[in-house]
């Protein structure tokens, strides 16, 4: 499975207007010469179409390479249980899902769409902070839809069950919906 880390080291363009960060296409190094002498011969978004897959070729080195454009939550930060704040980090949010979907059987771009809409309904909240407990309710929310294992993982850690009671009370719930 690759992770969120491996597609940013192949060159995520990020855009937005205001107050986002923007990597302009012309300044695209190729991951295997390093030149920015690349050209673009193939453009795609996905199917929720809130990612830009482009499949690129280096002029120099010939060889070609992917990239993906996603909007990039810059200026959000998250206020932890125990009151302070740190900047929004979507890795963090990658790895929970990763870790709560670990031999389920979801597909890669199952689990980067399910990222994706997750930070979609982040970023329409247009917040300029959140809580972990609200990045929490969004993600069990998602993850309910794609997998019901996941979602009891997930929910054990972010709800921390005290007792096998609030377990079987957890599986209970999902089993009414």
């Amino acid at each position: 499975m690759r992770s969120f880390a491996a597609v940013y080291n192949c060159g995520i363009i990020y855009f937005n207007d205001t107050i986002y960060s923007i990597f302009i296409e012309k300044y695209m190094n190729c991951p295997f010469c390093n030149t920015t002498d690349t050209k673009v011969i193939d453009s795609r978004e996905t199917d929720d179409g809130k990612i830009t897959r482009r499949r690129r070729v280096c002029e120099k080195c010939k060889l070609r390479f992917s990239t993906y454009e996603e909007v990039a939550l810059l200026n959000l930060s998250v206020i932890k249980k125990d009151g302070t704040s740190v900047p929004y980090d979507k890795a963090k949010i990658s790895q929970g899902l990763i870790k709560a979907l670990i031999k389920r059987p979801v597909s890669e771009e199952k689990i980067s769409t399910l990222l994706s809409s997750i930070e979609y309904e982040i970023r329409t909240l247009e917040k300029s902070s959140i809580t972990t407990k609200e990045i929490g309710k969004i993600i069990l929310k998602n993850l309910k839809k794609v997998d019901q294992v996941a979602y009891v993982r997930f929910a054990s850690v972010f709800k921390s069950f005290g007792s096998i009671d609030s377990f079987k009370k957890e599986l209970d719930n999902l089993d009414k919906e």
